[in-house]
């Protein structure tokens, strides 16, 4: 007589305390991350979540899995903002200047030191991450370029770098205290790139796989 085989057991879903508890780490860790830079204590991170240590590292096992999490998150609210400026109509060079300074309100200043850090630059979730962002952009932009209105000499990373650098206080202040200056000085930048082009700009077009291997 043959016996069933049973039934792969489903692994089970997380419940939403646990759920609720990663998201906070998360956003604390962005936080001070932004703050104070990658190395901030663990503890210091779990104090301001609001949870105990071991629950940081029930999440996260260490810290490059902390830091690669909060690098996918700000890549991936920065694709949500560029998917909800590809949704709306109208004129293209205004959802790019949308997209900007959405991008800009993320902080991705703050991935600069972390993905120069020495968590696995080819991770899965954080290549699928950069792909998406890009794919985007480059929509964006192209949608812009294809209207007339976006100069044609630049490409995603141009955009991207100049986002990451004017959302960067300057040396010597602290970051609420930069932060008022972030959308000014990227409107004017924003600005220099509407077609026609006034000059010629030195260098190639920017993309992002070039800046990988820089």
């Amino acid at each position: 007589m043959e016996t069933a085989t049973p039934a792969p057991r489903k692994a089970p879903r997380p419940r939403a305390d646990a759920l609720r508890n990663r998201e906070r780490i998360v956003t604390a860790a962005r936080e001070m991350f932004v703050e104070h830079g990658p190395d901030v204590p663990l503890d210091e991170i779990a104090r301001r979540a609001g949870v105990g240590n071991a629950t940081v590292y029930r999440n996260f096992p260490d810290r490059d899995a902390l830091v690669r999490e909060v690098v996918c998150s700000v890549l991936d609210r920065t694709a949500e903002a560029a998917e909800q400026s590809l949704a709306q109509t109208g004129d293209a060079f205004a959802a790019l200047e949308r997209f900007a300074h959405a991008a800009a309100d993320e902080r991705i200043s703050a991935l600069c030191p972390m993905v120069a850090s020495t968590f696995d630059q080819n991770h899965p979730d954080l290549e699928a991450s950069r792909d998406r962002i890009e794919q985007l952009v480059e929509e964006i932009m192209g949608r812009a370029q294809a209207a007339g209105q976006l100069r044609a000499d630049v490409g995603v990373g141009d955009l991207l770098v100049a986002v990451a650098q004017l959302s960067r206080p300057p040396a010597g202040t602290d970051c609420p205290s930069g932060d008022r200056f972030v959308h000014r000085h990227l409107q004017l930048f924003l600005d220099g790139l509407r077609a026609p082009a006034r000059s010629a700009l030195p260098g190639a077009v920017v993309n992002l796989k070039e800046l990988r291997r820089s």
